[in-house]
């Protein structure tokens, strides 16, 4: 059981239970382990839980686990030592052993690997709900994240476009008890899609400016082409080629709109310690 785990190991510590909508024995077990639970109504999704727990926590640094079982209280440590060192969010990277099928290392591997390249930093384990980050920063964010499964990846993303320091500790994460809700195939193109938005909000130059580079290589390859050929300028090549500029300067306003979110956060004040 993790609440024992924790009251034990963290007598003195604020532990947090945020009941989401449950129909289980949960407030009764919360109570019997003399830990606070907040419940929702009803469902309202793992990002709207960690908004709630968010909230109401009261320390300076605040430590999120999921409680199924995979993260283990006795890394905490690990990742409180790192924050110390000055790190704004330290997550629990989880070794690729640690994924029930190759098939989820594989896809844990490439969404990986396609938000490093969004942010421009290499992002270990984009999914790790088992972190630590610094409650008066994490909670200038809380209005970007969705209430949904993608809490990990906007905080991560919006800690990296905001210039704070990010840390990956290695952890060997347990068997989930129960079964995940998030399925490969049928959540697979939607989490692309997901990575695909929150990178237009984060790096927006990252994804329009290599279209922009297409769109122009493909207009101009052509005009050569049609010009050696057929000796004149095409409308295709006309429209590749105003397509290009309009792009590139939608990403210029977007990135514009951008940094509109990270106004003031610099600037917001010395964290408590």
């Amino acid at each position: 059981m993790l609440l024992p785990k924790l009251r034990l190991a963290y007598g003195q510590a604020e532990i947090l239970v945020i009941d989401d909508g449950s129909t289980d024995d949960t407030p009764a077990v919360c109570k019997a382990n003399r830990v606070e639970t907040i419940r929702h109504p009803f469902s309202m999704g793992n990002g709207a839980s960690i908004k709630t727990g968010a909230r109401k926590a009261s320390g300076d640094v605040i430590v999120f686990m999921d409680a199924d079982g995979q993260h283990d209280p006795a890394d905490i440590p690990r990742l409180l030592d790192k924050i110390d060192e000055g790190y704004y969010l330290v997550v629990g990277a989880r070794t690729p052993s640690s994924h029930s099928s190759l098939a989820r290392r594989l896809a844990n591997a490439f969404y990986n690997r396609f938000a490093s390249l969004m942010t421009g930093y290499r992002i270990k384990d984009l999914t790790s709900g088992f972190r630590a980050v610094r409650a008066q920063r994490f909670r200038k964010f809380l209005y970007l994240l969705p209430n949904g499964f993608s809490y990990p990846t906007t905080s991560t993303m919006a800690f990296f476009r905001a210039g704070f320091p990010v840390y990956y500790v290695p952890i060997q994460a347990g068997k989930r008890k129960g079964k995940s809700k998030i399925k490969l195939f049928r959540d697979g193109a939607r989490f692309f899609m997901i990575i695909l938005k929150i990178g237009a909000l984060f790096s927006p130059m990252r994804i329009f400016l290599p279209i922009s580079f297409f769109l122009f290589g493909s207009g101009m390859g052509l005009y050569v082409y049609n010009y050696q050929t057929q000796g004149r300028f095409t409308n295709m090549s006309l429209l590749l080629l105003m397509s290009a500029l309009f792009t590139l300067l939608i990403g210029l306003l977007s990135e514009q709109v951008s940094s509109l979110h990270y106004r003031g956060i610099e600037g917001s004040g010395k964290d408590n310690l």
